[in-house]
């Protein structure tokens, strides 16, 4: 609300952005919204996490806020590529690509230990030792939802239900977790899920 009303107020959206909070935001926000951005920037890693920064600059200034977008879009564009790759090899290739695009921050940090989190850990423990958005953060949001979407990467119901048991701010990393596994063009939406799922609001063009 504060970035609305300084942009609308004549602040140029860059300089609002980062007047948030002091420092910029570091939430979880451009984390959540990015998956989509990763998939379509598949082909290209360096480009997908350029554009991902930049999308979170927006509304996430804060260099952990940008990080967290850009780790969660290289998943998304993992994913993306990599239909073929059997669970353990994709889990490698998921946690190498992260990890070589993510900038020095707090999150990579936290995506480090997510790598070497075993991935039939129990949610709790997980998000005892990588967060579980609690705090609305990146570096306590990102890193278990990485560790979940790699424990379960080609089974979205069990993936989302680790993810809900974590506890935390499950709208969220839920949503975090379902963007990136739902980028590769293999995962297949549970039929009770889909038809859970309520309709899309008509809007119409004006």
């Amino acid at each position: 609300h504060d970035l609305l009303a300084a942009v609308s107020g004549g602040t140029p959206w860059r300089a609002a952005a980062a007047a948030l909070f002091g420092t910029g935001s570091f939430g979880n926000g451009a984390a959540m919204r990015v998956a989509p951005l990763g998939a379509f920037f598949a082909d290209d890693l360096e480009r997908c996490a350029a554009n991902a920064d930049a999308s979170a600059r927006v509304t996430h200034a804060h260099p952990e806020g940008r990080a967290g977008a850009v780790a969660v879009a290289v998943a998304a564009a993992v994913f993306a590529r990599t239909d073929d790759l059997a669970p353990d090899a994709l889990r490698e290739q998921l946690f190498d690509r992260v990890l070589a695009h993510t900038p020095p921050s707090e999150v990579r940090e936290g995506i480090e230990k997510a790598r070497t989190t075993r991935r039939d850990a129990l949610p709790g423990i997980a998000a005892h030792l990588l967060g579980n958005g609690a705090r609305v953060t990146a570096m306590d949001t990102v890193p278990l939802c990485l560790w979940a979407a790699a424990a379960h990467p080609r089974d979205l119901r069990e993936a989302l239900w680790t993810t809900v048991a974590a506890l935390g701010d499950r709208d969220t990393t839920c949503a975090i977790v379902a963007g990136i596994l739902g980028s590769a063009r293999s995962t297949l939406v549970p039929e009770d899920l889909a038809a859970a799922v309520e309709p899309l609001p008509r809007i119409d063009a004006r």
